[in-house]
């Protein structure tokens, strides 16, 4: 990778240019690669080829070059738009605003499936990034944390958010009748592994599965608790 630097990107990419109007802007360019990186699932940011992204627009290829220099700064772009949704209101509660920010976040991540595996390999910090960042000090400033150690539990729920929707979106997929065959299997396990308190769990009384939001929300209050004392 080339270096990137983040003044040109965020602060003096959107200067007015002397010449004839742009057919595009930078964020039409951004949207257009976000959808295409939606359309393909967990994977999406690895489909996302300028070529495409001009064909979603009804552009040429070369012309592209002319708002986004690379693919990876394309990459930058999308992240930071997706990142601009997970803001909720204020309460004053920073246990209900943090779990306000998780949930926004979590529904950003569900809506755009590939951000999940896209984040680690961020480069920069767009203004929607910093939005989100400053939020979240300033929703922990009532627990008695400073800005640094806020910054620390952000990042820490923002990686939770991150994996336990990488792995809802792998989930999803799986077939009611794969689900049940692993079940049949970590029983079989469990029982000739000896494995008698896995065997004493699978064995209680089953009970049908929480829904998805209560899972998450039961997973992201316990993390809480353990952050913040």
């Amino acid at each position: 990778m080339g270096r990137m630097d983040p003044e040109a990107l965020w602060l003096d990419a959107d200067r007015p240019r002397v010449g004839r109007p742009p057919a595009h802007s930078r964020a039409e360019i951004t949207e257009a690669a976000v959808a295409v990186a939606d359309a393909a699932g967990p994977a999406g940011a690895a489909a996302v080829t300028m070529r495409k992204v001009a064909a979603h627009i009804g552009a040429g290829v070369m012309s592209l070059y002319t708002y986004v220099p690379d693919r990876e700064t394309l990459l930058e772009l999308m992240i930071d738009h997706a990142a601009g949704a997970a803001v909720p209101p204020r309460t004053g509660d920073w246990r209900a605003d943090m779990r306000a920010l998780a949930h926004a976040q979590r529904a950003v991540m569900l809506a755009h499936p590939w951000l999940p595996a896209a984040l680690p390999a961020r480069r920069t910090l767009g203004p929607n990034t910093l939005r989100v960042m400053d939020h979240a000090i300033t929703v922990l400033a009532p627990a008695g944390l400073a800005p640094g150690a806020a910054l620390e539990v952000f990042s820490l729920v923002t990686g939770f958010v991150a994996s336990h929707v990488g792995f809802e979106v792998g989930q999803r997929d799986v077939a009611a009748g794969d689900a049940a065959s692993q079940v049949r299997y970590l029983r079989r396990a469990a029982e000739e592994g000896g494995l008698s308190e896995l065997s004493a769990l699978l064995d209680a009384d089953p009970t049908p599965p929480p829904p998805p939001d209560e899972t998450f929300d039961r997973l992201l209050g316990r993390l809480l608790d353990g952050l913040v004392r």
